[in-house]
């Protein structure tokens, strides 16, 4: 394996790199605090490309590989673009857009894919729900054919992006006796009848991105917005949580060396005791678990994205691995960055706060650590 990045891959990362922080970073202390979602830096996201990245140009995409898409997510991350703002990205761009290419009809791809790449509609995917979790075969959000038609009722539940979004790609149990096998997936545009989205929730961390409950009470959809073929949901949506569990945690691998450099920065310029703390031991250790946890992080994150361009089949124990490792072993990184900053770190303003915050949700969304410690020891 040969994870060097080539020229232009470097080259675009560096582009990103700057874009973000001139185009994204600057606002994301003031939407966290206001618990905003940010249309223009959505908007600047769509031009730039990054929402459709890894689609075909005739799409409306920027026809690039898959690491050249971790790449520059990796870069939004390293930029200090907030977490919940890439949180939507990832929902957007991979639950939902992704889904509708891999498994639509080629007039599905043509109505949706261009609107999504280029960010003028935001996306989301509807798979948890108040009772079913972890456990995605319990879902009872049922779908029944009626004609020309299907006829949703049920409810999702903690649907990133469900506020705002203008299409979302919805699992339900079309056959609710044969348990995983009898659930299928659809598309539900914003305004369909009977389709509604609940309040925004007041969540610790990632802030900015919108997450609510979806609702459909007779919900009516065309027969034609079946989303690939009928009961085969289940093995749809275990094949859309793995881009979840893999190449979705780029920007927080960015994100952990956005943190290490201001780290770094604050232990070099803060004296006690007559020097630099970054002189003192318990602080360089702490600082070398977080470059030695980032370059660990990024190896599993890069192997996952060449595996893709390689055209092997996912892997899915490495992508349980990544997960786990990035998600639950990401908070012990981010308590140390704030015990470096110290009384720094705990303030809003100096951006380790944020990002201790937005940590937290890496062990629970996506599958939390427990289940995927049963996925690896099931598949070893």
């Amino acid at each position: 394996m040969d994870f060097a990045l080539t020229e232009e891959q470097l080259m675009f990362k560096e582009q990103a790199l700057k874009f973000a922080r001139k185009e994204i970073a600057p606002r994301a202390r003031e939407n966290d605090l206001n618990s905003r979602f940010d249309w223009e830096s959505w908007r600047k996201l769509g031009e730039f490309g990054i929402l459709g990245l890894h689609f075909p140009e005739e799409l409306g995409g920027g026809g690039s590989d898959v690491m050249t898409t971790v790449v520059a997510a990796e870069a939004l991350g390293e930029a200090g673009v907030d977490g919940g703002l890439m949180l939507s990205y990832g929902a957007h761009t991979y639950l939902c857009a992704d889904t509708i290419y891999t498994h639509g009809t080629d007039e599905q791809r043509k109505k949706y894919i261009p609107k999504l790449a280029k960010g003028e509609w935001v996306g989301c995917m509807g798979l948890t729900e108040p009772g079913a979790g972890s456990d995605v075969a319990s879902i009872r959000t049922r779908a029944e054919r009626d004609g020309d038609s299907w006829v949703l009722n049920g409810s999702k539940m903690f649907i990133t992006n469900g506020a705002i979004a203008d299409v979302a790609v919805v699992y339900a149990k079309t056959d609710p006796s044969s348990g995983q096998t009898g659930m299928s997936a659809f598309i539900v545009e914003k305004g369909a009848p009977g389709f509604s989205a609940g309040r925004s929730l007041i969540k610790m961390g990632v802030r900015t991105s919108p997450t609510s409950e979806l609702i459909f009470e007779d919900c009516r959809i065309p027969a034609e917005n079946l989303l690939g073929m009928e009961n085969n949901g289940f093995l749809m949506a275990m094949q859309t949580v793995e881009w979840d569990r893999s190449t979705l945690l780029a920007p927080f691998v960015g994100g952990v060396q956005f943190v290490i450099e201001r780290c770094a920065r604050y232990a070099q310029e803060r004296h006690q005791f007559g020097r630099p703390i970054a002189e003192f031991q318990a602080v360089r250790h702490k600082l070398a678990d977080l470059k030695i946890f980032l370059e660990a992080a990024r190896s599993l994150i890069y192997r996952i994205a060449w595996r893709k361009d390689q055209g092997q089949p996912l892997n899915h124990l490495e992508a349980a691995v990544a997960k786990l490792f990035v998600g639950d072993w990401s908070l012990k990184p981010a308590n140390d960055a704030m015990q470096v900053m110290g009384g720094y770190g705990y303030c809003h303003e100096y951006d380790v706060e944020r990002f201790f915050r937005d940590s937290r949700l890496a062990p629970i969304g996506g599958g939390t650590s427990d289940i995927q410690k049963v996925l690896i020891s099931r598949l070893m």
